[in-house]
């Protein structure tokens, strides 16, 4: 298994659904710039069949962006499909990214289509995607609500289609680390092809967890992690990339740990500073994503390491501050 933990950042796409996030193209521009400079592995740039701006701003990052795989979204519908495939054609190294929903209430409820069509729909649309582009990931939407029998059915079915790249989100932000770990180590452990494809998460914050959960998916086996800048993303957010690179860095790559699946992990992120992008989302976008409180020295974090974080100059250590360590004064 690869020691390498991939990074996708979705800031130009979920993280522009947070309120106050929308971005014209010339900021996007520089932001998906600044997060190649990053050494970012995969930038999703937008939805192209959402809107024309969308799909104007995937074509000009994928002609802009060369260090990186620039991706574009796609629902498992052909026109969606057709439509990031076009967009991603200036793009040196696309990806197309498509999903359907699994859980029971979503195929109910949303798409009033049986399992089996589900099935058919997802294999079709990963096809189709590798018309365009060798790079295909598919995610089975509110997988954390999925029965687990029926997603290793739909994982199978997709990887021999041709998907490179099966993500598992937690779709609702209401998993717990060692549950959702859990469902992804099955997963792997089940799914007969699953070396064929990485693994990879993409965890919301709604109760504060999608850190957590994203960091027990990566020792259960994932080997990406879909994440954005200052945690911006829809309702509360997406899994902070500043912080599960730091963790990374610093639980995986720096300390020796009890799991052989996260041992010597690293990411090509994890040296790189963060500050000046976070900055700059936060001025262009006016939001400022997540709020994060001081760890005390001497705490241990969720996996029981202890934790070692250095005082920041001017803020006291129950003071709460944000991703770039200034203090926010409406806060006691």
């Amino acid at each position: 298994m690869s020691s390498q933990l991939i990074i996708f950042d979705t800031t130009l796409r979920d993280g522009e659904q947070s309120p106050g996030a929308s971005m014209t193209l010339e900021e996007k521009m520089q932001i998906a710039l600044l997060l190649e400079k990053m050494r970012v592995d995969i930038i999703e740039a937008g939805f192209p069949a959402a809107s024309p701006g969308d799909f104007d701003a995937v074509s000009s990052i994928a002609g802009q962006v060369r260090d990186s795989v620039v991706c574009g979204l796609a629902r498992a519908h052909p026109g969606d499909i057709e439509r990031a495939g076009e967009a991603l054609k200036p793009a040196d190294q696309p990806r197309i990214h498509t999903f359907i929903a699994t859980s029971p209430i979503h195929m109910k409820e949303k798409l009033r289509m049986s399992p089996d069509q589900v099935v058919e729909r997802a294999v079709e649309a990963v096809k189709q995607a590798r018309h365009y582009t060798d790079d295909v990931e598919f995610s089975p939407e509110d997988a954390g609500r999925s029965d687990v029998d029926f997603l290793c059915r739909v994982l199978e079915a997709v990887i021999d289609a041709g998907a490179t790249t099966v993500n598992i989100p937690d779709t609702v932000g209401y998993a717990m680390p060692e549950i959702f770990g859990r469902l992804v180590g099955e997963l792997i452990e089940r799914v007969p092809n699953s070396d064929k494809a990485v693994f990879s998460v993409h965890c919301h914050n709604d109760l504060g967890l999608a850190v957590s959960n994203s960091l027990s998916a990566v020792m259960a086996g994932a080997r990406q992690v879909e994440c954005t800048i200052n945690g911006l993303g829809e309702r509360a957010g997406n899994a902070s990339l500043e912080v599960v690179t730091t963790y990374v860095y610093d639980l995986f790559g720096n300390r020796k740990t009890t799991s052989k699946r996260g041992a010597g992990m690293a990411s090509r992120t994890s040296s790189v500073s963060h500050d000046p992008l976070g900055r700059f989302v936060v001025s262009e976008t006016n939001a400022l994503g997540q709020v994060f409180r001081k760890v005390k020295p001497g705490q241990w974090d969720v996996f029981g390491n202890p934790l070692e974080i250095e005082n920041i100059d001017g803020v006291a250590s129950t003071s709460v501050i944000d991703l770039m360590g200034r203090p926010f004064a409406s806060y006691n």
